[in-house]
């Protein structure tokens, strides 16, 4: 049990660390594309939107950045332990969880007004 316990977590961790990666690599994607859409010509109030996502993708990389970190650190510490983890790290896992939805969700959004953006002025 202790063992299922222990690959169970540290899979889950892999996971959220893989899609965490898929995301980032969308929102350089996206830089990429907003820089290529600045060497159009642009309706005025675009320019603004343009830099609020331009901003939204740069905060939101460094959010990825730093729950991933957090993560692999947390995934280490339970390799680490085996057979003997503690229950605050069943919490701190919880939590792990929690930040990752919280920020999963966020990413969707942003990823949809991105998208609402762009046939806006395409």
């Amino acid at each position: 049990m202790v063992q299922t316990d222990l690959s169970q977590l540290s899979s889950e961790c892999a996971e959220w660390r893989q899609i965490l990666r898929n995301h980032k690599e969308e929102l350089q994607e996206n830089r990429r594309l907003l820089q290529e859409l600045c060497k159009k010509t642009l309706p005025k109030d675009a320019y603004q939107q343009v830099e609020h996502f331009d901003n939204q993708f740069h905060i939101q990389l460094i959010n990825i950045h730093d729950l991933k970190q957090s993560i692999k650190y947390h995934d280490k510490k339970i390799q680490f332990e085996g057979d003997n983890i503690p229950e605050g790290r069943y919490i701190e896992h919880e939590s792990l969880l929690s930040e990752f939805l919280n920020l999963e969700q966020m990413l969707l959004e942003i990823r949809n007004k991105f998208k609402t953006f762009i046939s806006t002025i395409s």
